[in-house]
């Protein structure tokens, strides 16, 4: 009989030598939808900052999907979400987002907002399922006709 694949979700080390290879695969998806460079990689160095929580989904502790917030004064920005393309589909994303906002909760976020682009659909039904409304460009985000700014109280 086969085991089921074991799901795990952790505040990680975006540097680790098995992570990494997630956030370039993030990073070259975003250059494929994104072709004209208007969005730039994140460093791992930026992850590691002390106002950064960055978490992993594993699967029998193989990393299938990742995700980081950002602590600002008055709102938590969620970014760098990922599931890797083998793994989408079975609510992985749903999951990770919850997670993510636990973790948001537990850190005193009240607030949070999240950028994305016109090109990642499923990301933008993901967010308004999850009950994220448009909202004007915040933070570092300028208008742009290619980019999305939402955000959700959390109770």
């Amino acid at each position: 009989m086969l085991k089921a694949p074991v799901l795990h979700f952790e505040v990680d080390d975006p540097s680790s030598l098995d992570v990494s290879p997630l956030i370039r695969e993030l990073d070259g998806y975003l250059a494929e939808l994104y072709p004209t460079g208007n969005i730039r990689p994140v460093p791992a160095e930026e992850l590691k900052q002390p106002n950064v929580t960055f978490l992993t989904a594993r699967v029998d502790g193989t990393p299938v999907a990742c995700g980081a917030f950002v602590r600002h004064d008055d709102y938590v920005e969620v970014k760098r979400m990922y599931v890797l393309p083998a793994c989408r589909g079975l609510g992985l994303g749903k999951q990770l987002l919850e997670a993510l906002e636990t973790e948001i909760v537990r850190a005193g976020g009240a607030l949070v907002r999240l950028e994305t682009g016109t090109a990642q659909t499923e990301a933008l039904e993901l967010y308004e399922r999850a009950g994220y409304r448009r909202c004007p460009p915040f933070g570092e985000h300028r208008a742009n006709p290619r980019s999305i700014c939402m955000e959700k109280p959390l109770p």
